[in-house]
């Protein structure tokens, strides 16, 4: 979503390189070209997702990484005075394992070993009014894309008819990733807790229902889908909102509004905040078309900073939050929750823990100067000019 500010790619350094090789290996769709990556706006760059799985494995692989595949991380052992974590505990197929280590990255989506460390958290629907709904995501074939046109219409009218088991008026719908082919983002499956095991196994089964209905209706109503088949749904419930954590900087809604450039950022974003409706009400979608109507659209070469703070929970030494789980208030996490400042942001804390290993500074007193200036090294696009060699912070 939304790479480029319309001046510059803004996710650089290792994005970039997998972007290229997504490109040299045909998983790109065809609008999305090198010549374009610094200008397009406003606009989605697909990809194909087995294409992406073989760049990631080869990228692993060439640089040595211990890949442990179907391994979850099921409890940490820690330093509470000193707020150091000592090892985690993980199970596989062969059974447990006690891992020992001096830094560690949680990037597991759910913040799950930064709670079991007892970081301090926000949890979505706890903590919160509302948990945003997940969405089970499918891969379609068979799509002519010359006649898909008045998506939304088309839903509307859906509704009217009276052919939905729930009338969900926010459809992002189906998107085009190849000549034929794309991937539908479609039916909010409302009340998923995706900290809930229970929550969550009903939530796929909820949304395969919902791919099977969608994709009905799109054979029904839309006419280059006449022909439409689903592929597969997502071995993953498409979760929008579950924890994050109170680290030694939130970002918030003002940093975002005001595009707020900070000394220590370890990344730059342009994307408006996307908060999906919460339930079917009137009031509900109403709220959502009114914050779409505005969405505090960038103009061109307008972006905000990801200061280094968000990634570190609060006091910690040893520990960093890379994705959707970073330090952010609600509102400002409707922007920064997207794929591409993921990236950014792993490729960040990696680079933090490499530094804090060679210096022996702690996650929460690293030198930002340093660290910023080896992100440029590696081809983060850092363009500040005042940079600090301490963080901001809350």
């Amino acid at each position: 979503m939304e790479l480029s500010d319309g001046n510059n790619l803004l996710a650089q350094g290792i994005f970039l390189e997998i972007l290229e090789k997504l490109h040299k290996n045909n998983g790109l769709s065809r609008k999305d070209q090198p010549s374009t990556w610094n200008s397009m706006y406003h606009v989605s760059t697909t990809f194909n997702p087995e294409t992406l799985k073989i760049v990631l494995d080869d990228l692993c692989v060439e640089s040595g990484v211990d890949i442990l595949f179907n391994t979850k991380v099921i409890d940490a052992d820690i330093d509470k005075e000193n707020k150091r974590v000592n090892g985690v505990v993980i199970q596989h197929t062969q059974g447990y394992s006690y891992v020992v280590s001096k830094c560690f990255v949680d990037a597991t989506g759910n913040a799950s070993i930064a709670n079991y460390c007892g970081v301090k958290l926000r949890e979505a629907g706890k903590d919160t009014e509302h948990i945003m709904p997940p969405t089970l995501c499918g891969m379609v074939t068979d799509i002519d894309w010359s006649k898909t046109s008045q998506m939304q219409e088309k839903v509307l009218k859906g509704i009217k008819d009276g052919f939905f088991s729930q009338n969900d008026r926010h459809v992002p719908g189906i998107i085009q990733c190849g000549d034929n082919w794309g991937f539908m983002n479609a039916g909010h499956i409302f009340g998923t807790n995706s900290l809930d095991v229970k929550s969550i196994s009903e939530g796929f089964i909820k949304g395969r229902k919902l791919v099977r209905e969608y994709t009905q209706f799109y054979q029904q109503y839309v006419e280059g889908a006449k022909n439409m088949k689903t592929l597969s749904t997502a071995t993953l419930l498409g979760v929008r909102e579950s924890r994050n954590i109170l680290g030694e900087y939130e970002l918030n809604y003002e940093d975002f509004k005001n595009r707020r450039q900070f000394p220590d950022q370890i990344g730059l974003h342009c994307f408006p905040v996307d908060i999906h409706v919460y339930d079917l009400s009137d009031k509900e979608y109403k709220r959502y078309l009114e914050d779409y109507a505005k969405r505090d659209r960038f103009l061109i070469g307008e972006n905000y900073g990801l200061p280094y703070g968000i990634l570190v929970p609060k006091g910690w030494n040893n520990l960093w939050i890379a994705g959707s789980c970073i330090s952010a208030d609600v509102k400002v996490h409707g922007s920064v929750r997207l794929q591409q400042s993921c990236y950014i942001m792993g490729q960040a804390a990696g680079t933090a823990v490499h530094q804090s290993i060679k210096t022996g500074q702690a996650a929460n007193n690293i030198d930002t100067e340093q660290l910023v200036k080896t992100l440029r090294t590696n081809g983060a696009f850092l363009p500040q000019e005042k940079l600090s060699k301490t963080m901001t912070r809350s």
